[in-house]
């Protein structure tokens, strides 16, 4: 069996464009025997900027009522907070002394974040890709789901991991991305040159799952499009609004772009949209019912987090001794 690893940071609220683009996959994946799936909530990333720490408790309890409610099994995969599991902080600590300063001063999405006020940023926001690889070192991880955005933190994962089964031994499994080419980018409602965020402030560019169905009617018909007709004239390129209900419509209903257009084609966008926003409303009511559930039952919820806290240790124990003892550190 190969090991999938993934993980998503517990802040804000989740919306659509994470479950299209992340967690419906990894919803998937537990239905392939060939694959042993780990799935984490990375709180200790959520803590390179500041958060509130009530906020973030809160974030954290009810993402994983979030995952549970959206199909992640605790009998077909295992689920479990980053901080709960130690050796996720000591492996970091060690990696930081293989990875190289050049290595990290060439990620894009630290530049992109800080700007210019790189002096004033964390040195954890600086130093995160490197815990993000001892996230998916730690498993023997062979395959990681992600997006392009972040391939290039894999791609350090691997030069990290070569160059420490260089220098020490060769411990550390090479993992490789696991991106799904028929995976949708999601984007904003409001703006559609920018990806649906969570961090987002405007409320009517993201549909998230606590919203009501009048909500969710509402945003998917005032998102932004354009004031051509639907048709096969214009270039979707040229249509970023558009475009972007269309890799949603895709998604709920698994029928091709092509398909749509045909079958609104000539029209303006009130049938469209109508339609739409019923499609999305049946995907999204479901699973909000069950996430009310669990947040109803948050024992239950801390349970299975405590439960695979203890397999998430014992998963990785192994892999952290040997790690201690490749690089010379005594052993009481």
């Amino acid at each position: 069996m190969e090991t999938v690893f993934s993980g998503i940071q517990p802040t804000n609220e989740v919306h659509l464009g994470n479950y299209i683009g992340a967690i419906a996959n990894w919803v998937d994946f537990q239905s392939n025997p060939n694959y042993k799936n780990i799935y984490c909530i990375v709180d200790l990333h959520a803590l390179t900027v500041f958060t509130d720490p009530k906020d973030l408790q809160n974030n954290t309890l009810n993402l994983a009522a979030l995952l549970l409610a959206c199909g992640i099994d605790p009998k077909k995969s295992l689920l479990f907070l980053q901080s709960s599991n130690p050796y996720h902080s000591e492996l970091a600590w060690l990696l930081n002394c293989v990875a190289r300063m050049g290595w990290l001063n060439r990620m894009t999405q630290f530049k992109d974040k800080v700007g210019k006020n790189q002096e004033k940023s964390s040195v954890g926001l600086f130093a995160y890709p490197n815990l993000m690889a001892a996230d998916i070192l730690l498993y023997s991880t062979n395959k990681v789901p992600t997006g392009a955005d972040q391939k290039q933190h894999v791609e350090l994962c691997r030069d990290i991991a070569e160059k420490f089964n260089k220098d020490y031994a060769s411990i550390f499994t090479i993992p490789e991305p696991l991106i799904n080419e028929n995976t949708a980018r999601v984007m904003s409602l409001k703006d559609p040159t920018k990806k649906m965020s969570k961090s987002e402030t405007v409320a009517a560019a993201k549909i998230l799952f606590a919203d009501s169905n009048e909500v969710i009617h509402k945003k998917i018909m005032k998102a932004t499009t354009d004031s051509y007709l639907i048709n096969h004239d214009i270039s979707l390129d040229e249509r970023a609004g558009f475009n972007n209900l269309l890799n949603i419509y895709t998604f709920c209903t698994k029928t091709s772009k092509k398909e749509l257009i045909t079958k609104y084609e000539g029209q303006g966008f009130a049938n469209f949209k109508q339609d739409l926003a019923e499609q999305v409303i049946g995907l999204i009511k479901p699973i909000r019912e069950k996430y009310f559930e669990f947040l109803g039952n948050k024992d239950y919820v801390v349970s299975i987090l405590k439960d695979s806290k203890e397999k998430a240790k014992e998963l990785s124990s192994l892999k952290i001794q040997k790690v201690r003892e490749s690089m010379g550190l005594y052993t009481l």
